[in-house]
Order: C-alpha cells, then sequence, then structure tokens
C-alpha cells in the first residue's frame, strides 16, 4: 500500500446497469457526486461515468493523478459467475438474452479494472468491494449515527438481493442475507412492468397509483407468488417469473393469474391496475416492516440505516418508522445503484484504510446531497449571447420576489447552487408553486411536467414547523419518507364514496390540496437553512407572506429527461412548457417575455418523452 500524501483523494464509480455515477472523497469528506445522465442528458445513463469522474476532478481542482485509489461499487467476476450460473440453471431457457448479454460482457463488463485504467489513464490500486457492502457503506458512512443497523434491498447485485448487519464507527459487518434470484426489488419491477411502466425508471409511478386502488390482490400475490416467512425473509414462485434469464419481468403464467397481458405503455390505466399497484405496495411494506422488526430485535440498535433502490420506497419507509421502535432512521438519498459510487469510495476510506470516524448522532455529512455542479459560471454572459430577456435580482430581495410569484399561483423553475445527487430535488433543480392551490397538482402534471395525472407531487416545509402539518417525528431532509397530512390541516366534510380511481383527484383533502395524495400522505421535505439557505429564505418568507410554511417541490425536468444540471439545459426545459418563470443564481426569466417563445414551443415534445 502506498504511503499516505498530503490529501488522500478516492474516486468512487458505479456503471454498467443504470444510473452510472461518480464521487470523489477528500480524507474521508464527499467533495463531489453526479450521475453521468445529467451530463449526457440520457435518462438512467448506464455507461461508463466519463464526465461524472471529469466533474468531480474539476469540483476539487486536481486530475486523475493525485487520486489515490479508484473504488468501483461491485465485483464483476462474482456478478459474471451469477449470470454463467443462472443462465446454466435454466438452460436451454434464456439462449436468446444468454446470447444478447454475453458479448457486451466479454468486451468490457466483466474487465473493469483494465477498463477503468484505459479510460482514466490510472495506474494505482482499484478497490471492488461487493455491491451491497457499497450500498451499505453509503447508507452508514454518512449517517449522523456512531452505531446503526444496516439494512440494504435492491433487485441484485451480484448475488445478494437484500442484507443486514451493523455499522459501528468505521467498520461495517453485514450478517445475513437473501440471494438472487429471490428478490424484493424485482417482484416490484415485475409488478411495474405488468401494469405498463419501465423497469429500473418507472417503480415509483407504481407506488404513486397505490393509493387509488385496493388490495383486492394481496392474499393472491401471498398465496401464488411469494411466501413471507415472520422475520421478513421470502421466497418467490419462480414459476411465475421470466427475469431470470429473459427478456420480459413476467410469463404467461403471470399473466393468466392476474387475468391479462401487461398494460401497454401509454395506454389507459384500469381500476384493476390501481388495485394491483396497491396490492404489491402492502405486500412491499409488510416485508420492509417485518425486516426491519426482526434487525431491530437482532441487533438491538437504536438507528437505522437504509440504502438499495427498495429504499427509495418511501412509503414503506414511513411505514418502518412509524411500526418499528427505531429512534431514528437514516435513508441514503441515492440510494439506487448511483450511491454506490459514494459508498465504494467511503468504505475504502473507512474500512480499507482504516481511518477513523466522528460523528454526534445528530449532523450527517451528505452536505444536503448538493454535490454537483453549479448551473454555468457566468449566467449573465451566457443570457446576453443568446438573447434571453432576464431580471437581475439582489440576493436581499430574491426570497421575497420568488415567494410573491408562488403566491400569485405563478410555476416557478429554480436552477441555483450545487445540483442533487439523487433522484429528489431538493431545493437547487426544482420547480416550485403554491401548495395551497387546487389547480396546481393538475396544471404541473399535464402543462409542464406531461406526465400521468394521477402522480403526486412533494411538499416542501420549514423543518421546524413541519409537525404543524404532518405526522412526522423525524427531520425528512431528502424526502424519503411519507407522513399524514395533520386532521386538523384535512378538510372535513368531504365524500368520495362515489367516487373511484382517478375520479378521487376531484376531491380537495386539505388546506394543502397540491401535495396531499388521496390517501391524506404526502411526501415530505423538510427544509433547514444550513442544508440550502436560499430555498429556506424563500419558504420562510412565503410563510411570512401567506401564514403557510409548505410549497409544491418537483424535479426540474419532464417525463423523460434527466433533471437539468445546467443553465443552457434550464432554459430549454422553461421555454418547452408552461413554467412561468425561471431563477438561474440572480437572474429571474419570466416566459412570456422571452424573445424565442415559436422556436421552443415548435420542438416536438413527443421526441422526449418515454
Amino acid at each position: 500500500m502506498m504511503t499516505d500524501p498530503k490529501n488522500i483523494y478516492i474516486l468512487g464509480i458505479s456503471a454498467f446497469y443504470h444510473d452510472s455515477a461518480a464521487c470523489l472523497v477528500r480524507d474521508g469528506e464527499i467533495i463531489a457526486a453526479a450521475q453521468e445522465e445529467r451530463f449526457t442528458r440520457k435518462k438512467h445513463d448506464a455507461s461508463f461515468p466519463s464526465q461524472a469522474v471529469q466533474y468531480c476532478l474539476k469540483e476539487a481542482s486536481i486530475s486523475i493523478q493525485d487520486v489515490s485509489y479508484v473504488a468501483f461499487y461491485e465485483k464483476p467476476f462474482l456478478k459474471f459467475e451469477r449470470l454463467l450460473m443462472t443462465y446454466l440453471a435454466y438452460a436451454p431457457q434464456g439462449l436468446s438474452s444468454f446470447l444478447k448479454a454475453m458479448p457486451v460482457w466479454l468486451k468490457e463488463k466483466i474487465f473493469i479494472k483494465d477498463l477503468i485504467r484505459k479510460e482514466l489513464n490510472f495506474d494505482r490500486e482499484i478497490v471492488f468491494p461487493e455491491h451491497h457492502e457499497s450500498h451499505a457503506a453509503s447508507a452508514f458512512f454518512p449517517s449522523p449515527f456512531k452505531a446503526a443497523a444496516i439494512i440494504t434491498l435492491d433487485g441484485v447485485g451480484e448475488w445478494t438481493t437484500t442484507s443486514f448487519g451493523v455499522g459501528q464507527d468505521n467498520r461495517i459487518e453485514l450478517s445475513s442475507e437473501i440471494k438472487f434470484p429471490h428478490s424484493l426489488g424485482l417482484l416490484y419491477s415485475a409488478f411495474t412492468y405488468y401494469v405498463g411502466f419501465r423497469v429500473n425508471s418507472g417503480e415509483y409511478k407504481l407506488m404513486g397509483l397505490a393509493p387509488y386502488g385496493e388490495p383486492k390482490y394481496v392474499d393472491l400475490i401471498k398465496k401464488e407468488l411469494i411466501d413471507i416467512k415472520p422475520d421478513g425473509s421470502f421466497r418467490l414462485n419462480l414459476d411465475y417469473f421470466n427475469y431470470p434469464v429473459g427478456l420480459t419481468m413476467t410469463n404467461e403464467r403471470f399473466h393468466r393469474l392476474f387475468g391479462d397481458a401487461p398494460r401497454k405503455p401509454e395506454g389507459p390505466i384500469t381500476q384493476k391496475h390501481m388495485d394491483i399497484a396497491r396490492s404489491i405496495q402492502e405486500v412491499t411494506e409488510e416485508i420492509m416492516v417485518k425486516i426491519a422488526w426482526h434487525v431491530y430485535k437482532l441487533t438491538k440498535q437504536e438507528y437505522l440505516c437504509l440504502a438499495g433502490g427498495v429504499a427509495l420506497n418511501c412509503v414503506g419507509n414511513g411505514k418502518i418508522l412509524k411500526e418499528v421502535p427505531f429512534k431514528d432512521v437514516w435513508i441514503q438519498p441515492a440510494s439506487g445503484d448511483a450511491g454506490g459510487a459514494l459508498g465504494a469510495a467511503l468504505l475504502t476510506w473507512y474500512q480499507h484504510l482504516n481511518k477513523p470516524r466522528s460523528t454526534d448522532n445528530l449532523n450527517d455529512t451528505q452536505k444536503g446531497s448538493l454535490l454537483g455542479p453549479l448551473p454555468d459560471t457566468d449566467v449573465k454572459a451566457l443570457a446576453d449571447a443568446n438573447g434571453w430577456l432576464y431580471q437581475y435580482v439582489s440576493d436581499q430581495e430574491l426570497p421575497a420576489k420568488i415567494a410573491a410569484l408562488i403566491n400569485q399561483e405563478k410555476i416557478v423553475a429554480l436552477c441555483q447552487g450545487r445540483m442533487e445527487f439523487g433522484p429528489r430535488a431538493l431545493g437547487a433543480r426544482s420547480i416550485i408553486g403554491d401548495a395551497r392551490s387546487e389547480k396546481m397538482q393538475s396544471a404541473l402534471n399535464l402543462k409542464v411536467k406531461f406526465r400521468e395525472s394521477f402522480r403526486p407531487f412533494a411538499p416542501s416545509v420549514l423543518a421546524e414547523k413541519a409537525a404543524e402539518y404532518f405526522d412526522i417525528p423525524i427531520k425528512s431532509p431528502y424526502m424519503l419518507l411519507v407522513a399524514s397530512v395533520k386532521e386538523d390541516k384535512r378538510i372535513k366534510g368531504q365524500t368520495e364514496e362515489t367516487l373511484e380511481g382517478i375520479d378521487k383527484l376531484k376531491v380537495k383533502r386539505s388546506q394543502i390540496p397540491a401535495v396531499t395524495h388521496v390517501d391524506y400522505s404526502a411526501r415530505v421535505q423538510t427544509v433547514a437553512e444550513k442544508d440550502n439557505p436560499l430555498f429556506y429564505r424563500i419558504i420562510k418568507e412565503f410563510d411570512k407572506q401567506t401564514q403557510c410554511p409548505v410549497i409544491i417541490n418537483t424535479s426540474f425536468n419532464i417525463r423523460g429527461e434527466p433533471i437539468v444540471a445546467t443553465a443552457s439545459d434550464a432554459y430549454r426545459c422553461f421555454m418547452c412548457t408552461d413554467i412561468d418563470h425561471l431563477l438561474i443564481g440572480n437572474y429571474l426569466f419570466e416566459r412570456q417575455k422571452q424573445p424565442d417563445q415559436d422556436k421552443y414551443k415548435k420542438e416536438d415534445i413527443s421526441t422526449i418523452l418515454d
């Protein structure tokens, strides 16, 4: 092992499945992290994260020669072993899938070490933790906790699909696991596929659709598809699934069980689809809660850390918080594969190099997950060069100005400060509006996001006033917990007995209807000044003007595109939609005053939707 230089830089990388990313850690501090999709503009880009790596190095003002270690988020040979063993077990089934997968694996995926050396011109040590170790490290090491239980749940890493263990100081130890092909993540993805949404992209749509349905199929799922034990462990009936070696998630037997072929994308969503979504969501929540209870009793830890793609199921997370007596829960904001880059880098620092870790059980080291690039160094020069019309607003005037626009039911897009790492917009690349507005949810879905009308939006609320509006006992800075709207904020006397499905949207349920889902739930972001000062001050000023500390917050993108990164991305998205105002740094743009509206309105939006 090489001698420690003045600073030790560790570059973490995840790639080749979905959501490739890079992260840079300096002496244990997270300096930068970003997904490759934000630079290439290809949603869920799985390619080697060349541009994300270059951004991370640029953010630290170093070159690759200054990096001591590169950490890749999983073990490629172990993953290849699982692929081969699975194909052998199912042979001759899956031959077409096998023939498609092998050339890619043999060309690049299995020889990651050589690829990293070639792509980065890197000649020092490369570390390969296991996939779920990277997830666990991403959950525990940035958390506030000195010690905590850890649960990881996803589709599949090398062999593992679910694991748990304990983190203590600078060590993590995973003590139990469930292996492929038995996977909660893949079960949920199978239903995502069946209901007509894209796998590894549309799972949150299934979660959002669930409250419109009834759990009519829970017993059928538990009888035919999955055997759930009291400790939350499970086994799937693989006779119904095609994912181990096929090119689809489900098979004809699955389709006969539920009476129909999978819904075609963009086809009509029926009450049956809603009932199926509700049913698999309830089964998923049951498993998550049972696992959490088992881990709580076995580890005797006061705190819990979560990561893996299933940890993005914020309804399930909320159930764990409500029903299992952990004092606090911390969830990695980039819980999916992107966060594996961060976990691999931190695991190298703490465990591989045995560096000390200090924490206070209060403050995490994720820096609000604002770890990406700034929009542009000179917004004024870019705007002037392109003829964009703007108003300069001083730092002192900004909060009141934006709050006033929201109060007028204007839709405002924010592109300010460092971009978020992970799938959630947290106030840096956000579209915001008035949560009190009855028309805002529909307007944002149909005129701005160009997406399904059933999709709920999240509230951002001042951290110190969150408990006035939501039943949430802890901080939720990363929008990964669902909580109920307080009883005294609900509107009494509303009836919906005659309403079904999407028609339930017609009922005004609370004083903040734009962010209240049909089951009176909300995916809450609590906003603290230390995490994002400008965003906090905007909401604070809105509260001052309206006596309401809650606004609507959704990601700054349209369906099918990644969240915007640069000022150019932001302006294009702004002009292709019905967003009223765009704030980039101190520069405020009003869409109706822009000289090039026809150019953007002529763009065929359908070409960029999934």
